[in-house]
């Protein structure tokens, strides 16, 4: 899902950029000591994740864990998301430092969608973590598709976003797994 430097227009990766770092700054604001290690672990879990890639249909894909982020962060996600790509942006050229906005929008809006269902969304535990996880994973595809079909792309891309439906199945089954164990072992850390 991360989008190379050049490939989107510079205004537009530019002004994703500005936004993203708003994002960044507005959801990171007043961060308690409590929070860094847990926002630092999911940093590191979601930096650890897009170094496994795994072919799928045609393509190799890989891990975002963008619905656990959400689940165990809330809006916190969106700067730790924003920090593991920069990362990735500077150590392993996935994606670069023009398209490091876009890619941020991208996928901090898909934790924050988990976030606000986990918050939301009644039910049982598992199947919340099932949509959550799903629709992170969706919801940056989908926006990727949107910016290329927006920058002229044509709309083949929302057929990369229907290969992103196979990983997002795929990665909420591996979510309820995660969160199944974190709360057998840390239960505090798993919001209500």
């Amino acid at each position: 899902m991360h989008i190379a430097d050049g490939i989107l227009p510079v205004g537009f990766s530019a002004a994703a950029g500005a936004v993203s770092l708003a994002g960044t700054v507005w959801w990171g604001r007043g961060v308690h000591n409590g929070e860094v290690a847990r926002m630092g672990l999911m940093a590191s879990t979601l930096f650890a994740a897009s170094l496994i890639h795994i072919p799928l249909a045609g393509t190799s894909v890989h891990f975002s864990l963008l619905g656990l982020a959400g689940i165990l962060l809330g809006a916190r996600a969106f700067p730790v998301v924003f920090a593991t790509l920069l990362m990735q942006s500077l150590l392993f050229q996935h994606g670069g430092l023009l398209s490091l906005g876009v890619n941020a929008l991208n996928m901090g809006a898909g934790a924050l969608v988990a976030a606000a269902l986990w918050r939301w969304t009644p039910g049982a535990m598992r199947p919340r973590v099932f949509l959550c996880s799903f629709s992170a994973t969706m919801t940056a595809a989908m926006l990727m598709a949107a910016e290329f079909a927006a920058a002229g792309y044509g709309k083949g891309f929302y057929w990369v976003a229907g290969v992103y439906s196979l990983l997002a199945l795929l990665e909420a089954a591996l979510t309820v797994m995660i969160v199944d164990i974190v709360r057998r072992v840390r239960p505090e850390v798993v919001p209500a």
